[in-house]
């Protein structure tokens, strides 16, 4: 599985939400529960742990001449509603 993310935005979310791009990538490493977001552009939500901590991330499938890719668009921590999802879906 490849990832994309702009560096720029992934210290940003740090900053916000307390969790990087690049940390979020770990929420793909095990179990998550995925449910789309968006339709237009067609976006995604995972809810998965990463850093310890249960966490949600937006990302969107793309393709590239390698073939399929996550781009990560933003993550946060888990909220209330989000932890109970993962618990009675995972």
């Amino acid at each position: 599985m490849r990832f994309e993310f702009d560096r720029e935005k992934s210290r940003d979310v740090r900053r916000k939400h307390g969790v990087s791009l690049r940390e979020a990538q770990e929420v793909f490493d095990q179990v998550y529960l995925v449910d789309q977001k968006n339709d237009d552009p067609e976006q995604f939500r995972a809810i998965g742990w990463c850093g310890g901590r249960l966490c949600s991330v937006v990302f969107e499938i793309r393709h590239d001449s390698e073939g399929e890719y996550y781009h990560l668009v933003t993550a946060w921590e888990a909220t209330k509603e989000e932890e109970q999802s993962y618990a009675e879906n995972v």
